[in-house]
């Protein structure tokens, strides 16, 4: 029966809720009346800034604690729980010194140190290994599930797998308190992985496991993985993935270390969904694109790829990619981001072969990117890098999601719906958000930046007919918002704006402080519930932070002075795809 719960973080919100109507007073127009302390804008412009999602990095750690912050686990069956199992048949295994041996319904023969343990239909049985082999392996047959405890193992298989698991029923690993083990193949034969399961593969324990994959996948199981609480797993796969599951990968804690190596390789790879719910896991992939001739695709590295879903409840994603065409997160299907922290970086180009290419994304889907909670912060700095894409809607009702990107920041191929959360994009060569359908701001805080005309801070694709609509939020919008918008929320300009500049955003008695870019987009766009008041040069102290520092919202600001802010309530003449045009409802 499965079971799963949402751990939900709460993430205060400035709430608002009024109207505005305008079109982007920026897009195609000269700097002439408007100042912005000399940075570039134009399409081929340059938006900068600073702060700790400028700078934050990714690496192993093996070390640092788990995190506490989890949502309830998930076991796709209850069987899975290793508390609702007793393994009381132990057979002790000494991999120094393997013996031949019959008894308790198990077999046990040695050939030249690669053991086969064969337990038939015999229930309850947990093979203990320990000890040391240069030049051996066990492989476990039977009927029945059953467990293997890593007792300080260290096995070594110059020509195939190193542990394989060939029975079909459930395989419970269990890595004994307080010991180190490893398991590492070879590069002769055309074993799958270093650790290769047939049936459910179930980790347990708080020791620690080193996998080292010459010739595949470094764990492979033909259906799903749990990782649990305690688990201490460093994974390294020097010919293809580090972790892969045909039938889903459920992470409900542990310390998870991956890196991988070859073209196109993933950290994590799964047929269907894989669903995060506690622990830290770290993926570093720094292979190339590669082309694939079977599907006439070239594909790209990922920290997690998901044939089907990903969803993440709690636990810490660090993901990072530097080879051409890498991404952080790939889905196929729909990903759901309700807790937990989600870190990305990229930093290879675009990768192209045979007319096809692979673009580097920190998240990339194929369906829908629901956020609701929780934070993602992503950052990309190879050519053509987008920040947040997905291929189809994006909706975001809680959280924090900041992303800078080299190309579009944040980008849906269909309807963008923003009601909540806190939201940072940033378009270092490109559009802030942008939306390929119609986008509806009715709520949170967004902080949109472009790099300057004729992109703009905040887009929609009226191309083709679709609008930007704003029923709500908080907004500032460095670069303007599209041309022939349908806003109901009173939008006002401000004259001019100062890099690194501490600005204070107030709306009734919320405050909404913020730091400048370096550069970006001509003039500043702001919205609220109510009209708002502007301060430049102001001191913050106190309230929450957000995107790495450059945010803080409902903290005191003190000093600085007032900006005057100009109102704006055109109409949507402009629409369709025009650059510029006149200022009618500018005043």
């Amino acid at each position: 029966m499965k079971k799963t719960m949402i751990f939900s973080m709460f993430v205060a919100s400035l709430a608002v809720m009024t109207s505005c109507t305008a079109e982007d007073p920026f897009e195609g127009y000269s700097n002439n009346g408007w100042s912005n302390n000399g940075n570039a804008a134009g399409g081929n412009g340059s938006a900068t800034t600073t702060g700790e999602l400028t700078t934050f990095d990714i690496a192993i750690d093996k070390t640092t604690a788990e995190p506490t912050e989890v949502a309830t686990e998930y076991f796709p069956d209850e069987e899975d729980i290793l508390a609702n199992n007793d393994f009381t048949t132990e057979v002790a295994i000494d991999l120094a010194n393997p013996v031949a041996k019959t008894g308790n319904g198990v077999e046990v023969t040695v050939d030249a140190g690669h053991i086969t343990a064969n337990h038939g239909s015999t229930k309850n049985v947990c093979y203990v290994l320990s000890g040391t082999t240069d030049n051996g392996s066990l492989t476990v047959v039977g009927s029945k599930k059953y467990a293997v405890k890593l007792n300080g193992a260290n096995i070594t298989n110059p020509d195939s797998a190193a542990l394989s698991l060939l029975s079909s029923k459930r395989a419970y690993v269990i890595l004994a308190d307080g010991t180190t083990n490893t398991l590492t193949d070879g590069t002769g034969g055309s074993h799958k992985a270093a650790l290769y399961c047939k049936g459910k593969l179930l980790f347990n324990g708080s020791g620690s496991l080193s996998v080292t994959g010459n010739t595949g996948n470094g764990i492979h199981s033909a259906d799903y993985i749990v990782l649990n609480k305690g688990n201490n797993i460093y994974v390294k796969s020097n010919a293809n993935h580090g972790i892969k599951a045909n039938d889903g990968v459920f992470i409900n804690g542990g310390i998870i270390n991956i890196e991988v190596s070859a073209a196109a390789a993933k950290g994590i790879n799964c047929e269907s969904n894989i669903i995060v719910n506690g622990g830290r896991t770290t993926v570093l992939t720094t292979g190339n694109g590669t082309y694939d001739s079977d599907d006439n695709e070239a594909k790209g590295a990922a920290g997690i790829k998901a044939d089907s879903t990903l969803t993440v409840n709690g636990g810490e994603l660090w993901l990072k990619s530097t080879g051409s065409g890498g991404k952080g997160i790939n889905v196929d299907m729909e990903a759901c981001i309700n807790g937990g922290n989600v870190y990305i970086i990229t930093t290879g180009g675009q990768y192209k072969s045979n007319n096809k290419t692979s673009s580097p994304k920190g998240i990339k889907t194929d369906g829908n990117i629901t956020v609701g909670g929780g934070r993602i912060w992503v950052r990309t700095s190879g050519t053509n890098g987008e920040g947040i894409e997905t291929k189809k809607e994006l909706s975001i009702t809680g959280g924090e999601v900041a992303s800078y990107a080299y190309d579009d920041a944040v980008n849906s191929k269909s309807t963008m719906t923003i009601s909540g959360g806190y939201i940072y994009a940033h378009g270092q060569h490109n559009d802030g958000i942008d939306s390929n359908g119609n986008c509806y701001i009715k709520g949170g805080v967004i902080y949109a930046v472009c790099s300057g005309s004729p992109e703009v801070a905040i887009d929609a694709n009226t191309e083709e007919g679709y609008k930007l609509y704003v029923t709500g939020g908080t907004i500032v919008a460095v670069g303007g918002l599209e041309n022939g918008s349908q806003l109901t929320q009173s939008c006002y300009q401000a004259s001019s704006w100062n890099a690194n500049t501490w600005y204070a955003l107030t709306v009734g008695t919320n405050v909404f402080s913020f730091q400048s870019p370096s550069s970006g987009g001509s003039g500043i766009v702001v919205s609220g519930s109510s009209q708002p008041t502007l301060q430049s040069g102001v001191s913050v102290s106190g309230g929450t932070s957000y995107f790495g520092g450059i945010g803080i919202a409902d903290g005191t600001a003190s000093g600085g002075s007032t900006v005057s802010l100009s109102s704006y309530t055109g109409g949507t003449s402009m629409g369709g795809n025009q650059r510029g045009g006149n200022f009618n409802g500018w005043h």
